[in-house]
């Protein structure tokens, strides 16, 4: 091979790898939800996603927050079509109220958009099968976004329990999500609003939190439907949260194992953690990186440590960008398939709660 043939070859392959490289074209639809800081922290940094825009209506808000990120309101539209018609973005994440997801994917499905949306997928089961109809017609990816699923101990824990089958077959799950209460806290005031809004939000600590328990359920047990939903639901602080529940319980029973998902805006602290009880063993979650486990024949648990590079990704905006440009595989727990049942078992839960009668799923 010629030198100049040579050298041809090496420019091709290294613009053609740093094509691959190019941060992905991101959207984003709304500014009210709390977990839009995350995305917004990203803007004017090298890394692997570019913000080519934003669409909120609510020019204040949008104004408020380009001085608290340093972001021109240049990058700011009226609406998620405009948004997306003016910069072309590959994929949009969406930090808008839940019931407004549908919406979104309803402009951004036609013009072939890939949606990552926060948790949980919709209000409505009707909603949620609409979604994911329009999605799979326009062949776009339709995510879902957990902090849960960038936590390196919640893939070992699966791994012990699913692929080494360590703990035996599994018999019961329990998930504790949640923390004083987004008052409490001191969200945004935009996110409190629809946050504590049964209908924007679907419902209170049972759905911001519930569906937490939702997702990581399905995924322990490969999709699997639950036969019955059971929830119960409380106002412990109705004087704070008159409209929805702060404290939620949800059993769901399979064919052979059981869950409890213990929902909480009364937590003395924030939480994200889980058990997992086997047969002959169980593992424990507490946090993202550390966790205790038991088997059989030992006198006592043991701690474990997990790493980040256990989970798929160490953040959602690597995950979108690396699916997206093929360079890893699909994560089950950000999965259409997977949210469809997690959305299923929250509109069941809220039937549930409200007529004190356990849900037969068919």
């Amino acid at each position: 091979m010629r030198l100049g043939h040579i050298f041809f070859f090496l420019l091709l392959t290294l613009t053609a790898s740093w094509a691959q490289k190019k941060p992905l074209r991101v959207g984003v639809a709304g500014l009210v939800h709390s977990h839009v800081h995350q995305v917004l922290n990203t803007i004017g940094k090298s890394g692997d996603i570019e913000v080519v825009g934003i669409a909120e209506p609510n020019r204040e808000l949008a104004e408020r927050f380009a001085k608290r990120h340093n972001f021109p309101m240049s990058l700011v539209y009226p609406t998620v079509a405009e948004m997306i018609a003016k910069t072309k973005p590959e994929a949009v994440m969406d930090y808008s109220r839940i019931v407004d997801h549908r919406r979104t994917i309803e402009v951004c499905a036609p013009a072939g958009i890939h949606v990552m949306v926060e948790k949980p997928l919709a209000t409505t089961y009707t909603d949620a099968k609409a979604m994911a109809a329009l999605a799979r017609k326009h062949n776009v990816q339709l995510l879902t976004n957990y902090e849960t699923t960038w936590y390196g101990s919640n893939h070992r824990a699966y791994a012990i329990a699913n692929t080494d089958k360590s703990i035996g077959d599994l018999r019961k799950i329990v998930v504790h999500d949640g923390h004083e209460g987004p008052k409490e806290i001191n969200v945004d005031p935009e996110f409190l609003a629809w946050l504590t809004d049964p209908v924007a939000n679907g419902a209170g600590a049972l759905f911001d939190f519930g569906c937490y328990g939702a997702n990581l359920s399905t995924w322990l047990l490969h999709n699997q439907r639950p036969t019955s939903v059971l929830a119960v639901t409380q106002q412990i602080k109705p004087d704070i949260y008159p409209k929805v529940d702060d404290e939620g319980t949800i059993i769901l029973t399979y064919p052979k194992t059981q869950t409890i998902i213990q929902a909480s805006w009364n937590w003395p602290f924030s939480r994200k953690d889980m058990a997992i009880y086997g047969r002959t063993g169980y593992v424990t979650t507490i946090d993202g990186t550390r966790m205790r486990e038991r088997l059989t024949g030992e006198k006592a648990e043991h701690e474990l440590q997990a790493n980040p590079s256990d989970a798929p990704a160490t953040n959602p905006f690597t995950y979108l960008a690396q699916l997206l440009r093929g360079e890893t595989k699909p994560d089950e727990l950000t999965s259409l398939e997977n949210n469809l049942i997690v959305v299923e078992i929250l509109d069941a839960a809220r039937q549930s709660a409200k007529t004190g009668k356990a849900i037969q799923l068919d």
